[in-house]
């Protein structure tokens, strides 16, 4: 990490778009910058002080944009749809822990609550859309991550012309799993309680298109490992309940 890039980032500000508030010991909080030429996509920048994470490997704590970008890294390797990673770092500075990671923003993109909320949408469009959502879930877990955070607020859908493409934000609370099944069961019953807008009949075909997506990508890692499917099962998704209306 150069310091001067650190020092460089930490100086910009810009108007909060999460708050700074109190948590794990210290501060977290989200601006948006805009500090480049005309037509140039909008930054987000995640500051940090004292925000940490503790484990057997970081007892006395490591910075959770560490951890965050560290999953950016990895996702961006799977294929999974992201903002860009334009700069993540961290400095201690007497005794204190500060951290930046700075993202671009998703131009053309609308929360999976506003792509809802925003019009009325054909059948073939909103089956398009939860297709490459299924898609890329399945794919994230089979390679044994868990999202941790999956609310309909953090899923983005492409507002532009042509086919519905969705990307993943807020991998801050990311994590590996020793069992798939285990992300895919987490991720899958926090996504069924939290997924705003999202109709029931979109919901159960959603499961079903993840469902499949499950067996083709856990099918084509055991091709990849020369292990045989006939142990890995698709994980328990049906009794996922949608919540109360």
């Amino acid at each position: 990490m150069s310091e001067s890039t650190f020092s460089y980032w930490w100086r910009r500000h810009g108007p909060w778009v999460e708050p700074a508030n109190q948590r794990r010991g210290g501060e977290s909080g989200v601006q948006y910058l805009r500090i480049e030429g005309e037509g140039a996509p909008g930054l987000y920048c995640k500051r940090q002080t004292g925000h940490l994470y503790r484990s057997l490997r970081y007892p006395l704590g490591r910075p959770t944009v560490i951890r965050e970008a560290e999953a950016y890294r990895a996702w961006q390797a799977l294929g999974i749809p992201l903002p860009v990673l334009r700069y993540a770092g961290a400095r201690r500075e007497q005794g204190q822990w500060r951290a930046l990671l700075v993202t671009e923003a998703l131009t053309g993109f609308i929360s999976l609550d506003q792509w809802y909320e925003q019009a009325p949408r054909a059948e073939p469009e909103r089956h398009a859309m939860l297709h490459d959502l299924a898609t890329i879930l399945a794919r994230l877990h089979t390679a044994g991550w868990q999202h941790g955070c999956l609310y309909a607020k953090h899923v983005f859908v492409n507002v532009g012309h042509g086919r519905p493409r969705v990307a993943l934000i807020d991998l801050e609370k990311s994590r590996r799993r020793f069992r798939r099944a285990t992300a895919s069961w987490r991720d899958l019953d926090q996504f069924g309680r939290h997924r705003g807008a999202m109709p029931e009949r979109d919901w159960a075909w959603f499961l079903e298109q993840y469902r499949r997506a499950w067996d083709y990508s856990t099918k084509a890692a055991a091709s990849r490992t020369r292990v045989s499917t006939t142990s890995i099962k698709a994980p328990a998704v049906s009794p996922v309940k949608p919540p109360s209306r």
